[in-house]
């Protein structure tokens, strides 16, 4: 039941490089150079708290790894 926690704590961070997605609007959710808290992670998602406040699926291809 991760979803109950995931708002308390970020398991790494990520830095937004694109927001031009194919399929669906991204553009207004998220915003190109803004880091982003990763929530939770999947083998094609990150799950981060979007620019509504709210937590969201990505693709990771729309970010690079804040080291």
């Amino acid at each position: 039941m991760i979803h109950k926690t995931w708002h308390d704590k970020a398991i790494k961070q990520v830095k937004c490089t694109n927001n031009k997605a194919k399929k669906f609007t991204v553009e207004n959710l998220l915003t190109v150079g803004k880091t982003y808290d990763v929530k939770n992670e999947s083998g094609e998602f990150y799950f981060v708290t979007d620019d509504s406040g709210k937590i969201g699926g990505f693709y990771k291809e729309y970010f690079e790894e804040v080291k």
